[in-house]
């Protein structure tokens, strides 16, 4: 299982732009890929360790607690990293 952590808080155009990014890249991977990640929110507004470390840079998507990217999402850089992290993850079951 992949997780993609997405940190922002309420009333941040970014953040909702990056939602809106990682809910199209999900909807567009193929069903055993996206069967097999688990997308979660946290907002720093509700955790003062996370509004510490990350208050700047919001949005900031984590996979697998590796920052991926913060301030702006790239569609395609996501799709790229979910789908290795989906390969990294097969081959560790087999």
């Amino acid at each position: 299982m992949t997780t993609l952590t997405l940190i922002g808080k309420a009333d941040c155009h970014l953040c909702e732009v990056a939602r809106e990014i990682v809910d199209g890249v999900i909807a567009e991977l193929p069903d055993d890929v996206a069967d097999g990640i688990e997308v979660r929110e946290a907002s720093i507004l509700d955790d003062p360790a996370l509004y510490e470390l990350w208050w700047e840079k919001i949005p900031v998507v984590l996979i697998d607690d590796d920052v991926h990217a913060h301030w702006r999402v790239s569609g395609s850089r996501l799709r790229d990293a979910l789908m290795a992290a989906s390969d990294a993850t097969a081959r560790a079951r087999s």
